[in-house]
């Protein structure tokens, strides 16, 4: 039994009776949910103040849908933690709400995006791409009154407060919302928002110049602008909207655009007015990847490009670490642990930070291998197709070799040692032991690394992107893509690059990639099981 103390005078106190020490048991356990209780209600209320905020900002931003499954979650998630029963979900909760975010949401988006339009031109709802055209046509009334206008802010938006100098009414409207009448205080402000001094305005005043404020509803009625933020002036379109004919007119031309279901107004020339917006173009994207004749040729090209880099990059760095396993082995080796920290440093440092290293040595004008070590040879290392190649394939077997290694070292050490016993006592030489034992026996245990690492090295994006960028690029073609460029990185220049981005094609080259590599891996994984039940 242990001995106690009283705190005053340090004395040995009487020691406790049975029901004693059992109420100082329930007393603990009851501490220690009490503890846990706080806990729990202190996370929750953080969660809930995040999910609070994200309300308030879609509520702020009309996005419905999403401010519906943020309630329904938040409220599902507070009913599971403050249950008494719901034990399992507890533990469950959290990892299915970001397998949901993270991995079946992007999935989902993505392949919705894939059967759109989405992109440059394209990539706002029906009406803002008609406000956004209507702003863009603006001219000043000659006769229009002048309204005196404060500059408000609120959330880091900007708007203006008008004054009707008819009526006096006080209106105030955004870019995006229009004109409402509004209460004003007696110091001239309005709740929620900020008026901006004279200063700020001056500070923003290409933001301040590029307000435009919807006069109503009706686009045809023109808004208003200011210059300096203290007077404004109505302006109209020079293009007329009708919404029951679903047409756009230019004015100042007489040309009629409509709208084709195209996800843009249209002329009957065929020229279109942007801003556009995303519509339904079903396997479009999907028939251009594979027909048009300025995608399909660098497509092919990439895709071959892509087979080749993943499967010398496996091979290489395979065989490499193995064999340097296999020496490792060997007893009568010394200085073990020294060679396998130099073997492992590659690993150790970032993989885009060695190619951005690489890439400064093989520069054809000053790197170090062509001043260095090549005594100041010009060879272009990374501008020449087939060096280029050669240089990606070169730096990936030292950033990839280590890790072989290391799974090798393993694999190999947890293969029995009577295994080499039994065949040299049946009169095998080293060569045959290791071709018909071990590889074997070795490749049961790494074959499912070896897919994985496949799969990796199908979309080694970093790589790509850090050493070359993906070039020397490709002549005549209609995407930037060059002949170092993989699938993955092809994708991100596609949707991320140029003038001219389209996250419709892209999605879709990211599904074929998808299918792609879900095919290579079931079939790989059915031959591996094959390769078990065969040892």
């Amino acid at each position: 039994m242990t001995d106690t103390f009283t705190a005053e005078t340090g004395e040995q106190a009487p020691p406790q009776t049975p029901k004693q020490r059992s109420a100082t048991r329930i007393a603990d356990a009851a501490g220690g949910k009490t503890r846990w209780l706080v806990l729990k209600i202190a996370l929750l209320a953080i969660v809930d103040a995040i999910a609070l905020y994200a309300v308030f900002v879609l509520f702020m931003h009309n996005e419905w849908l999403v401010l519906g499954l943020v309630v329904a979650v938040t409220v599902l998630v507070n009913w599971i933690y403050f249950s008494r029963k719901q034990i399992p979900a507890k533990y469950l909760t959290p990892g299915i709400i970001l397998l949901i975010v993270f991995q079946i949401f992007t999935l989902l988006y993505t392949a919705y995006i894939g059967f759109t339009n989405y992109g440059t031109g394209h990539n706002g709802s029906k009406d803002q791409a008609i406000a956004s055209l209507m702003r863009s046509s603006l001219v000043r009334v000659e006769d229009s009154p002048t309204y005196d206008v404060t500059v408000v802010e609120r959330l880091n938006e900007l708007g203006l407060l008008v004054t009707d100098p008819t009526d006096g009414e006080v209106s105030l409207g955004t870019n995006t919302k229009p004109l409402e009448p509004v209460e004003v205080s007696a110091d001239g402000t309005v709740d929620g928002w900020t008026s901006l001094a004279f200063a700020d305005v001056l500070q923003r005043s290409d933001e301040v110049e590029a307000l435009a404020v919807p006069y109503s509803d009706d686009p045809n009625d023109g808004a208003i602008r200011t210059q300096d933020g203290q007077k404004g002036y109505l302006y109209v379109s020079t293009l007329d909207y009708d919404p029951a004919a679903g047409t756009m007119t230019d004015t100042t031309t007489g040309t009629v655009y409509t709208d084709t279901g195209e996800g843009a107004f249209t002329s009957a020339s065929g020229e279109q007015l942007l801003p556009g917006w995303p519509v339904f173009v079903g396997f479009d994207n999907f028939v251009r990847a594979l027909t048009d004749a300025s995608i399909r040729g660098p497509l092919l090209a990439v895709t071959a490009w892509t087979f080749v880099f993943a499967a010398v990059s496996v091979a290489s760095t395979f065989f490499l670490g193995l064999l340097l396993a296999l020496v490792f082995q060997n007893k009568r080796m010394r200085f073990k642990n020294g060679y396998r920290i130099m073997m492992i440093l590659p690993y150790a440092f970032p993989a885009f930070l060695s190619a951005l290293i690489w890439a400064g040595m093989m520069n054809k004008s000053f790197g170090f291998i062509n001043q260095v070590l090549l005594g100041g040879a010009e060879i272009p290392w990374l501008t020449d197709p087939w060096l280029a190649k050669i240089s990606v394939l070169i730096v990936n077997l030292w950033l990839g070799f280590p890790y072989m290694f290391l799974v090798c070292m393993g694999a190999l050490q947890g293969i029995p040692e009577e295994v080499n016993e039994a065949g040299v006592m049946d009169g095998a030489n080293p060569w045959q032991i290791f071709r018909r034992i071990k590889l074997p026996l070795l490749l049961v245990t790494v074959t499912p690394l070896l897919i994985a690492s496949f799969a990796f090295n199908f979309n080694n994006f970093n790589l790509i992107y850090m050493l070359t960028g993906g070039g020397p690029r490709f002549t005549d073609v209609s995407i930037p893509v060059g002949q170092t460029d993989i699938l993955i990185s092809m994708v991100y220049k596609v949707a991320f690059t140029g003038q001219n981005r389209d996250y419709g094609l892209a999605s879709a080259f990211t599904i074929l990639i998808f299918i792609v590599v879900a095919v290579i891996s079931i079939i790989s994984f059915r031959k591996t099981k094959a390769l078990e039940e065969l040892n």
